[in-house]
């Protein structure tokens, strides 16, 4: 008999509480997948080459999960209180029938004992096949392949889920039991209706919503001119000038609600009703929904800056090289490197395997004030004031002795590239800018005045700049990155460097050594037989993995952050609803007994949790924007910062995913309300 009511008791509560058992599930899900994300194809892949940077984001891992768990805690033991609660009654009603309290403790506890290991029989699985599932897509895009893929199921991962979730349910149970243990019959039977809140005047209320409102705005306008991103001391400003109007709009939205009140129409039925009630409760618990807003704020920030930076890293630039061979400084370096390739049978991998040759100007002492373009400066100092364009003023100061480059080197470059070399007669040049270190906006502002092909002076000799900026990376990796370089024709390159200059080997793989299983996978097997002949090199694997390690920082923490923070927001406003509508149920019963059906009331409940979940999610999503805004301005590269206005969109798009689930929630809320209502009606008696 025991055990019945155990099972009985277990199956109604999941049944009554569906929203925390759902989060808890999430939950185990979210803590399985990030706890077992070395065990992921693209984690073993990139600890080859980023070992240390992996370990410490395993190490930031670790605090995260340790930090959810603690987090997590609180909302279980919220979400628990408010169950033991509605089942005060019932636990009154055993003990006046002759259950002794240690039996009550040992019911309670096999309980949620038996709800626990449930959750985790249900939530393992599946976070075992979404674990599968992520490592499989992310081996397809970054071109691993399915054939090296590596079954990513971890033990680790299960234990440490385990042990979490089962530590800090007991954690929040024990507490919670030697609460309801200290509690007498009579109070557990009693109904305690919800306490009430002094009450200020109603200008305390308007000033409140008007100096968070104003707080907000400041707080706002710190965040997406960057200005935070300058001085600590105004980054904190910003955010506590943001916390404050957030907890001072939420304390005074309850004189702003009144107004809706008493101004809307009322041939409604129950506005009024509604109106007020939505009033007490966020007048009431302002501070839990400031925070809980916070959160949402937090989870839609997190993803939204997370997927356009993880959509950034996830574009390293326009890939034509595979291979870069560093050439000593001996005259016959090139040809050693390429006999030691043809000695191993290398030389017909590759499809194109060239010089690249960079240098200074050798035909003067000095190296200072070597170039001048007045011309340049003076055009772009003309132009409308802009960010790109007093940045672009700033760099090409210190551009007084660049790197100049080989015309016939660089064509060759653009030939592997599949585009039309450049032409170049006595006396002109073309500028070379990468992207590292400029962004779309200034390569056409600097496009603008090589259109009219500016007259500069190099090392005393006229030189007219002409054609359009070229951004081709000269090297795989990181051998060399140039801000601002000159190509020159071979003749003019030979005379300025004096034949003293750098040479880099370049090379492309032929399309049949890469084959079938993919980029990844082919540079993996060449860096295997290159490193048995002892040559050095850069592969193009190292940007890769390089990009790869920013996008899955990117990308797990931020989304694995978002879904703890949704979790613990919604879970607590959802709860405080239902757990206020519970102790408010002899209003219900009042306008039931005066006549409203219980559609009517449904209809009423369903009004107020519309209201009590969009004013926190309205609030989060709105200033998510400036939040996002602000990331973005201060996280993102020069580069990237050019594509801002795209990350922005993407941005708003993964918001607007977030919102339809926070919809999705609302509805499982309004369900959970029903039931609450059903169970507050009263008997019809049939005569």
């Amino acid at each position: 008999m025991f055990f019945k009511l155990i099972s009985r008791n277990s199956r109604r509560s999941r049944k009554e509480n569906g929203l925390l058992f759902s989060s808890l599930l999430i939950s185990i899900i979210a803590f399985y997948i990030i706890l077992a994300l070395p065990c992921q194809d693209v984690m073993i892949f990139l600890k080859k080459m980023e070992s240390d940077a992996i370990n410490r984001l395993m190490d930031i891992i670790s605090v995260f999960y340790a930090l959810a768990l603690f987090i997590l805690f609180f909302l279980i033991y919220y979400a628990s209180r408010f169950q033991l609660e509605r089942r005060g009654h019932e636990f009154g009603v055993y003990l006046m029938m002759g259950m002794r309290r240690v039996k009550l403790f040992a019911l309670l506890l096999a309980e949620d004992f038996g709800n626990s290991v449930l959750s985790l029989a249900v939530g393992l699985p599946v976070a075992v096949l979404l674990s599968e599932l992520v490592s499989l897509v992310t081996a397809r895009l970054v071109g691993i392949g399915i054939v090296g893929h590596q079954v990513s199921f971890s033990l680790h991962a299960v234990l440490w889920t385990a042990a979490g979730f089962l530590l800090i349910k007991l954690a929040a149970f024990l507490l919670l039991s030697s609460r309801i243990s200290q509690q007498e019959i009579g109070s557990l039977l009693a109904e305690t209706p919800e306490g009430t809140k002094r009450q200020l005047p109603s200008l305390c209320y308007r000033a409140a919503s008007l100096a968070g409102i104003l707080c907000l705005a400041l707080a706002y306008s710190l965040a997406i001119r960057g200005d935070a991103w300058w001085d600590i001391r105004v980054m904190a400003l910003a955010v506590l000038l943001g916390l404050f109007g957030t907890f001072s709009l939420f304390w005074g939205l309850g004189f702003l609600i009144g107004l809706a009140a008493r101004r809307g129409k009322r041939d409604r039925r129950l506005h009024v009703f509604n109106f007020r009630q939505i009033q007490e409760t966020v007048t009431r618990r302002s501070n839990t929904l400031a925070l809980c807003s916070l959160l949402i704020l937090a989870a839609l920030c997190c993803f939204g800056a997370g997927t356009a930076i993880f959509r950034s890293y996830g574009d390293p630039g326009q890939h034509v090289l595979d291979y870069t061979f560093p050439v000593s400084e001996s005259a016959d370096g090139p040809d050693v490197i390429r006999r030691t390739l043809s000695d191993h049978g290398l030389d017909t991998c590759f499809s194109h395997l060239f010089e690249m040759k960079t240098g200074h100007v050798q035909t003067t002492d000095g190296t200072r004030d070597v170039f001048q373009m007045e011309l340049v400066m003076d055009t772009l100092e003309k132009m409308e004031p802009s960010e790109d364009r007093d940045v672009l003023l700033n760099n090409l100061q210190y551009a007084t002795c660049p790197y100049v480059i080989s015309l016939g080197s660089y064509n060759q470059l653009l030939a592997a590239a599949g585009l039309p070399g450049l032409e170049l007669s006595s006396g002109e040049a073309a500028v070379y800018m990468d992207m590292d270190f400029s962004t779309p906006g200034r390569i056409d502002l600097m496009n603008e005045i090589l259109n009219t092909c500016p007259e500069a002076v190099l090392d005393g000799n006229p030189l007219s700049l002409t054609g359009a900026v070229q951004t081709t990376n000269l090297v795989t990796d990181r051998s060399i990155t140039l801000s601002f370089a000159l190509i020159l024709p071979d003749e003019a390159f030979e005379h300025y460097t004096r034949g003293n200059y750098s040479v880099y080997l370049d090379a492309v793989l032929t399309g049949e050594a890469a084959g079938d299983a993919g980029l990844m996978s082919a540079i993996s097997e060449m860096n295997r037989k290159l490193n048995e002949t002892g040559l050095s090199y850069e592969s193009y694997l190292q940007n890769m993995g390089r990009q790869l390690f920013y996008q899955v920082a990117a990308g797990y923490i931020t989304i694995y952050l978002a879904i703890i923070f949704l979790i613990i927001a919604n879970t607590v406003i959802g709860v405080q609803f239902l757990m206020g509508q519970q102790k408010s149920g002899r209003r219900y019963r009042i306008l039931s007994r005066l006549g409203a059906s219980y559609k009517t009331l449904c209809h009423s409940a369903r009004k107020q949790i519309s209201w009590y979940f969009g004013i926190p999610i309205g609030v989060a999503s709105f200033s998510s924007l400036f939040g996002i805004r602000s990331l973005l301005t201060g996280i993102l590269s020069a580069r990237a910062k050019g594509d801002l206005p795209e990350m922005m969109m993407v941005s708003a798009a993964m918001i607007f995913v977030l919102c339809v689930i926070e919809c999705i929630y609302v509805e499982a809320v309004k369900r959970s309300s029903d039931r609450c209502l059903l169970s507050l009606m009263p008997p019809q008696r049939e005569e």
